[in-house]
């Protein structure tokens, strides 16, 4: 009996040591092919009118999940001390994140202002906005839990998930399933996709460990949560509130 035992707790072991860097590839796919008509390929055909902003927004996101790839490959190649040297990258990066993403937030409904739009700007905004403070809270959350690698790595995964919706957005755009410029609420779809992704990430987890980790439980409730948040918010008097308040921060 106990021959037989064996080989099955070697394979949960073995199982789940690239799931990481093959979530994370996903994760590159995504952000790569959902940019691609609308980015990648005007910027390879010089017919790209971006203002200077959404580019620095681009390349540091980007520039993230390519971190986030290299990472998780060190990571998963048992290069455990090569991968704390180098996180400080991440945390700058992330720290970039975050604040291009407010103000490439602030861009957008100062821009629906400039077009006579100022309320559906404010209102579009809900999505950005909580969706970087979701991913900043997870990030704080996961470089809490370095020398917790359970906890880290988990919540660095849903936290590189977490904001897929923009790229995977852009796919109903070229699909014809969702007109420009997008609603107040990102579609249900691509919503989905994000959630889904999250899913198979924890399942896989499930299968090859044989338990649920604390951590799938607390970062997928917040991507969840999230959603729930803005579809509710979006239109309040006190969504309207806070907008304005962030838009004056910047300046």
């Amino acid at each position: 009996m106990t021959d037989m035992a064996m080989p099955a707790r070697g394979k949960a072991a073995v199982g789940p040591k690239y799931l990481y860097f093959q979530m994370a590839l996903v994760c590159l796919a995504v952000a790569f092919l959902g940019f691609l008509p609308t980015y990648w390929i005007p910027m390879a055909q010089g017919t790209a009118q971006f203002d200077p902003v959404i580019h620095i927004h681009g390349m540091i996101f980007f520039a993230w999940t390519l971190f986030f790839v290299f990472q998780t490959w060190i990571g998963a190649t048992g290069q455990v001390a090569r991968h704390r040297a180098v996180g400080l990258i991440g945390v700058s990066l992330a720290t970039a994140m975050v604040i291009f993403g407010v103000i490439l937030s602030v861009h957008v409904m100062r821009g629906a202002a400039a077009h006579g739009k100022p309320e559906a700007g404010i209102r579009l905004a809900v999505v950005p906005l909580t969706n970087i403070a979701l991913f900043a809270v997870l990030m704080v959350a996961a470089f809490i839990n370095t020398r917790r690698p359970e906890w880290h790595k988990r919540l660095m995964l849903l936290a590189a998930i977490s904001i897929l919706g923009a790229p995977i957005v852009r796919w109903f755009f070229v699909l014809g399933h969702v007109s420009r410029p997008p609603p107040i609420i990102v579609p249900l779809e691509s919503e989905a996709v994000v959630v889904l992704l999250c899913l198979v990430a924890i399942l896989r987890d499930w299968r090859f460990t044989g338990k649920l980790h604390p951590a799938w439980l607390w970062g997928f409730g917040g991507v969840v949560g999230v959603r729930l948040l803005q579809a509710t918010i979006g239109p309040t008097p006190a969504w309207h509130a806070i907008a304005v308040f962030v838009s004056g921060l910047a300046g």
